[in-house]
């Protein structure tokens, strides 16, 4: 049976099954087997497609591969999805698509798993289209937030399905199976049900069962969102690890900034279907190209100023406030313009005494998380500022008063043109 897939979950029983497999061609059978597990599966797993890949032909490369997306367009309706994206993914890279709820990034990677077609564009692995591929012959693996795992299955039969849906021998499976236990660290829990397992174990043996498959390309849909903060941290290591080790190019798709931050090679922003911007985690941190992502991307504040002349390799700026900066800069900018200054928290400082380029705050409240020290200043203009500074041990708040601030050493400010009114 080359093709296997499920969607079940409360309220939706075995429609999505059938809408799904409704949209493939009509030779891929199902098959006894599958239908039982399905119905054993009920609507105690949460919606979810689940790819048994064909195999790959014995002479193909399992070495890093490619993906592009090329000018891919979708729309639901009248609204549309992802506007005209193109998008490199070098082998063996891993790329974050990031972006808040409706950005169309979850769409994207549903149009390269084969799960939706797309209005216009190619998806290409390797240089070769496979968009007229079903997802079963894309040789694509997928992870998914909520694990998906069968609940009646043990970790070793969960492993072992999509390798026993193919057609592979039980020696291959056994194989196999004994592999990726070993691989995600969970060599002593074959015989063990999903139920008996923390979620952190229950995703790992999710990335098992997609490693199984020796996929080309990794998808990763919101992996970490079920999981707690320090579950969290060790499977965004393990997660880095394994696609390392097995030079897969992947993609990932989330919301939350710190995991992108934490794992990606690139993020690729994503704003109303389209990217805003593509690349490195400190170049979209340090080197935001619009306000879209220099405010998404971490913490930001926002002085309103005017250009007073241009200098070399930047601008002299007068703040809202009265004080004045050079502010690095290559884009362009006129005399008297009105601008915005991005300066993030941790790139200011505070002081005793008046300075140049410093200006008189107010401060407010100070809150310790972690290592750090957040003071919340209020300048004299009325503007309300987030200033991090490294907080040392024993010390729990700094003092309310009359301050003095101004940009670090290192600081980084980047000017953007102020919205017109």
């Amino acid at each position: 049976m080359p093709y296997d897939t499920s969607c079940c979950g409360a309220g939706t029983g075995l429609s999505g099954f059938a809408q799904t497999l409704g949209r493939l061609p009509a030779t891929i059978s199902v098959g006894k087997r599958l239908a039982r597990q399905l119905l054993a599966c009920g609507a105690h797993c949460p919606r979810i497609f689940v790819i048994t890949m064909a195999a790959p032909a014995p002479s193909a490369s399992l070495s890093a591969q490619p993906l592009t997306l090329d000018g891919i367009t979708h729309s639901y309706g009248g609204g549309l999805a992802v506007d005209n994206v193109t998008l490199e993914v070098k082998g063996g890279e891993l790329v974050a698509l990031l972006g808040p709820s409706g950005c169309g990034k979850t769409t994207l990677l549903r149009i390269v798993a084969g799960f939706i077609q797309q209005g216009n564009g190619k998806v290409l692995i390797d240089g070769r289209p496979i968009d007229t591929l079903p997802p079963n012959r894309r040789e694509i693996g997928i992870v998914f937030q909520n694990y998906a795992l069968f609940p009646h299955m043990t970790v070793a039969e969960n492993i072992a399905y999509g390798l026993a849906a193919r057609g592979e021998s039980r020696s291959v499976q056994a194989q196999r199976v004994e592999e990726m236990l070993a691989t995600v660290q969970m060599a002593g829990f074959a015989d063990r049900k999903p139920k008996q397992l923390s979620g952190g174990q229950q995703q790992r043996v999710a990335l098992a069962r997609a490693l199984a498959m020796r996929p080309r390309i990794l998808l990763l849909d919101e992996p970490f969102a079920a999981l707690d903060k320090n579950l969290r941290l060790d499977m965004q290591i393990e997660i880095k690890r394994l696609q390392r080790q097995f030079a897969l190019t992947a993609i990932m798709v989330t919301h939350d900034q710190d995991e992108a931050m934490a794992i990606a090679d690139r993020i690729a922003v994503m704003s109303q279907g389209r990217i805003e911007q593509l690349g490195t985690p400190v170049q979209v941190y340090d080197e935001p190209v619009t306000l879209f992502v220099n405010s998404f991307i971490g913490s930001s504040n926002l002085l309103s100023g005017q250009i007073s002349a241009p200098v070399e390799g930047g601008y002299a700026v007068t703040l809202g406030n009265g004080a004045a900066w050079t502010v690095p800069s290559a884009a362009r900018f006129a005399p008297g313009q009105p601008v915005l200054v991005s300066v993030r928290p941790e790139q200011m400082r505070l002081a005793d005494e008046a300075g140049e380029g410093r200006f008189p705050v107010e401060l407010k409240l100070s809150l310790p998380i972690g290592g750090e020290l957040i003071h919340d200043v209020t300048g004299a203009d009325g503007s309300s500022l987030k200033i991090a500074m490294s907080r040392r041990p024993g010390m729990a708040s700094g003092r309310a008063g009359t301050a003095f601030c101004g940009l670090a050493d290192h600081a980084r400010p980047v000017l953007f043109p102020a919205p017109q009114p």
